[in-house]
């Protein structure tokens, strides 16, 4: 049994004196699951520990990088390499070539790759480049489909497709160029391009939602998004930032087998540190400075220990070993979640999402999701919590499996979740 977070409730209350709510990232500060959040000291394998000594079995993986498990060897060898050569030139360097080769081998229309910091930068230049190539200035998204924190992504539905700010800060006039239209409704959807198709830049979707619990799309959806997009001129852009890499190398694009004309990459491109990463077609990516007149730059862009670190990830994940591991533990907590009264699953590959209820068809879309969701979720997360178990602190985000989870990891949360009371 763990023992009262003591430490961490000590940091915590230091850190509301020097950081807004006390974290670097609003979902930390377990907001929607209750208490306060946890200060983690070190992590191995499958095993965070906090700073009271505490073990908890996690299930967030750093909200979805760390396919391998914490403090791999490969990737911490890469990255202790890294240091010792120096970790930052502000030059070309050989090992972002390296890992740019390694995607195209396996990704060949994503011709040309440019590496930036974060998922967040790498959306805000693809949609530069869309509005660039195409001359027009408004963007579609859709509604439970998460973007990072650009200010054109940060836009809410509306009346109709017209969309509203869902941040302080953020100007009318961005959100009047971003529409949003409904997951999984194909009349809403011909209704945006009837309407709109003619001044679409470009049209963003996560192929594979996963910030507003976990949403698969349908082959035919998305089949129908691209011939749209195709039809009316407009680039399509995936967001593959959380499903590049992990809903197989190809990500969703190689599983859906519809190649959009932009995808954007993150978290398991760079092996758990900050990166971002952007791709497309060489017609397209020639739009980029220096090449092109669309300014995109970063001092720290290519960071030799992310890319290596992501050269020593995406090398264990080549020959397929890896994801069929991760296959037999979805199978095996399926089957058990399956077994367990008042509580259903969505998984994705490697992506899991438990949400309350029996025998139902899963969500697509926001408007599917009940109320109870939320209502049930901080006495859920308190109560894994207390049985060692650690899965991300909102009832919206994504849970993960990676290589370093052994069945036995499987049994600890099933037998967790089974002595819950929904």
């Amino acid at each position: 049994m763990n023992k009262a977070p003591e430490r961490s409730t000590e940091l915590y209350n230091r850190a509301l004196a020097v950081s807004p709510g006390g974290v670097h990232s609003p979902v930390r500060a377990f907001g929607q699951s209750g208490g306060n959040p946890l200060f983690i000291q070190s992590a191995q394998g499958s095993t965070l520990t906090d700073v009271d000594g505490n073990t908890y079995t996690d299930f967030c993986m750093a909200f979805g990088p760390l396919i391998l498990g914490h403090n791999d060897p490969a990737v911490a060898a890469a990255a202790h390499a890294a240091l010792d050569d120096g970790w930052s030139y502000g030059t070309a360097e050989p090992w972002s070539l390296e890992l740019a080769e390694l995607i195209r081998a396996r990704i060949p229309w994503a011709e040309k790759i440019r590496f930036v910091n974060s998922g967040t930068e790498a959306v805000m230049s693809a949609l530069r480049l869309a509005r660039a190539a195409t001359e027009r200035n408004r963007v579609l998204k859709f509604a439970g489909c998460y973007h990072g924190h650009t200010d054109a992504m940060l836009i809410e539905a509306g009346s109709g497709l017209a969309g509203v700010a869902g941040s302080a800060g953020v100007t009318p006039g961005v959100a009047d160029d971003t529409l949003v239209a409904p997951l999984d409704d194909f009349d809403q959807l011909h209704h945006a391009f009837d309407l709109y198709g003619h001044e679409l830049a470009a049209a963003i979707i996560e192929p594979m939602p996963a910030n507003h619990g976990l949403l698969p799309q349908s082959d035919e959806f998305l089949a129908e998004l691209r011939l749209l997009s195709h039809r009316h001129g407009t680039r399509l852009i995936f967001d593959e930032v959380i499903s590049g890499f992990r809903a197989g190398f190809g990500g969703c694009a190689e599983r859906f087998a519809i190649e959009p004309d932009i995808v954007t990459w993150g978290k398991v491109i760079g092996g758990g540190f900050p990166v971002g990463a952007y791709a497309g077609s060489s017609d397209l990516m020639q739009h980029i400075a220096p090449e092109g007149d669309v300014y995109q730059a970063g001092t720290l862009s290519a960071n030799p220990v992310a890319m290596r670190a992501g050269l020593a990830t995406l090398r264990r994940l080549r020959d397929g070993s890896v994801y069929e591991h991760l296959e037999r533990l979805g199978r095996l907590l399926e089957a058990g979640i399956a077994g367990i009264t008042g509580i259903n699953i969505t998984r994705v590959d490697s992506a899991f999402w438990l949400w309350p209820g029996s025998d139902e068809e899963p969500p697509r879309s926001p408007s599917d999701i009940d109320a109870a969701v939320a209502e049930r979720f901080p006495e859920f997360h308190s109560h894994l919590l207390d049985a060692g178990i650690y899965l991300p602190p909102s009832p919206w985000e994504t849970c993960f499996l990676a290589a370093s989870h052994q069945p036995d990891d499987i049994t600890k949360l099933l037998t967790a979740v089974g002595s819950f009371k929904f």
